[in-house]
């Protein structure tokens, strides 16, 4: 009876296999935790080294990409219109012409002051004095500069044929001009630019206005 209490008195010896079992699973634990960790930070590494290449490439191949401005001239309605049609013809106008100067970069265009000459059968019969100016970056500057026109200069040649094409009530007329500057991004590259104009337009001797308008 006495060896029975015995035996009851005494606890069964603990499983050491129990406490191996938590700690393989508290480093497991652990483990996975790191891993998980690590995979976040290269996953942000390669976002962000992406994000640096996409911005690279977008600062090459968009901002520092260089273009000429367009230099053109736009539709007006003339504001005095004499026509001779009969032994002398010949012909006077005067306008304000609208000039624009399109710059797509981004940054500044500087130009230096030129001249549009406006011209009938290849002879210039007019110009423009563009001034000394700058066109801001992804903007158009505009410059409405008058002209006067005259025909009093053609050469015998040319003023022979003029008399039929006032007859007809259409004049054709070109501008050219040529705009030289520099184009400044990020107030450290820049790039010397010109811009050309070549403009064609017809001009109704009637109604005083431009019947057609093309710029190459």
């Amino acid at each position: 009876m006495a060896q029975k209490n015995q035996n009851q008195c005494h606890p069964p010896e603990s499983n050491g296999y129990h406490r191996n079992d938590q700690e393989s699973l508290h480093t497991m634990e652990d483990e996975e935790a790191k891993r998980k960790k690590r995979m976040k930070w290269t996953i942000g590494i390669i976002a962000f080294v992406i994000f640096q290449v996409v911005q690279g490439l977008f600062f090459i191949l968009v901002i520092m990409k260089f273009k000429s401005p367009k230099f053109r001239v736009g539709d007006f309605p003339v504001q005095t219109l004499t026509v001779e049609t009969q032994a002398s013809p010949s012909f006077n106008m005067s306008f304000v012409a609208p000039i624009r100067v399109k710059n797509t970069n981004w940054g500044p265009f500087k130009y230096d002051a030129s001249t549009v000459y406006f011209t009938y059968g290849g002879v210039q019969v007019g110009q423009a004095i563009i001034p000394k100016s700058k066109a801001n970056f992804k903007s158009t500057k505009k410059i409405d500069v008058s002209v006067t026109l005259s025909s009093a200069n053609l050469p015998s040649n040319i003023n022979s044929n003029l008399g039929s094409k006032l007859s007809s009530g259409v004049i054709t007329l070109t501008s050219q001009g040529e705009l030289k500057g520099k184009i400044t991004i990020m107030f450290m590259f820049k790039k010397k630019k010109t811009s050309q104009m070549n403009c064609t337009m017809a001009i109704n001797t009637t109604t005083k206005v431009i019947q057609s308008l093309s710029c190459k």
